[in-house]
């Protein structure tokens, strides 16, 4: 669910939108044995393709207070790229979903911006730029300034109406910076 939250916003904003998963590095039987749900249909990135890009919001969900392995795998072969630093000056940002409130909703981002920082790209968190919003207290919602969230529980939560409007700033914010970068360049 997590890499679904800004999508609709980057795409309302005047953006060109790729919605892609990374490779699933578990088998089948493990992933049925985990009650995981289906794959969705869209197609499998390749680390080459981030170069395409001109900002890129990663969105994946938390495994133990950090990315998801599937995530890190994908990261990690893109060594390529961190060699003839092709993602450097590139701009981007991290949603995420976590299955408790204690799940990572700062330890996810925190140490996937470690990825971006050895590839030279720019960080652009959300901040408290969603306002009043960040601080509101009437009912639970994910999110931080580092990014949009929600708490995914067992798979059976779908964001809240207040983790969609964040979602929707960050996207709008995001696309915002990426423009100005890409038009300064």
């Amino acid at each position: 669910r997590s890499n679904c939250l800004a999508c609709s916003s980057i795409f309302s904003h005047m953006c060109l939108l790729s919605f892609c998963k990374v490779p699933e590095t578990l088998h089948e039987e493990v992933l049925g044995k985990m009650g995981a749900p289906p794959k969705p249909d869209v197609p499998t990135i390749t680390p080459q393709e981030l170069t395409e890009a001109d900002g890129i919001l990663f969105g994946f969900p938390t495994r133990f207070g950090m990315m998801a392995a599937q995530m890190k795998a994908f990261f990690d072969a893109t060594g390529g790229l961190w060699s003839e630093q092709s993602l450097a000056g590139k701009p981007a940002g991290i949603f995420f979903s976590t299955g408790t409130q204690g799940g990572g909703q700062e330890t996810t981002p925190l140490t996937a911006i470690t990825q971006l920082t050895h590839h030279g790209m720019v960080f652009v968190p959300v901040g408290y730029t969603f306002g009043a919003k960040m601080f509101n207290m009437d009912e639970v919602q994910g999110g931080s300034p580092y990014g949009a969230g929600t708490f995914a529980a067992d798979g059976s939560r779908w964001p809240t109406e207040m983790e969609l409007e964040h979602a929707f700033h960050q996207g709008k914010y995001f696309a915002g910076i990426a423009k100005k970068l890409k038009g300064s360049a």
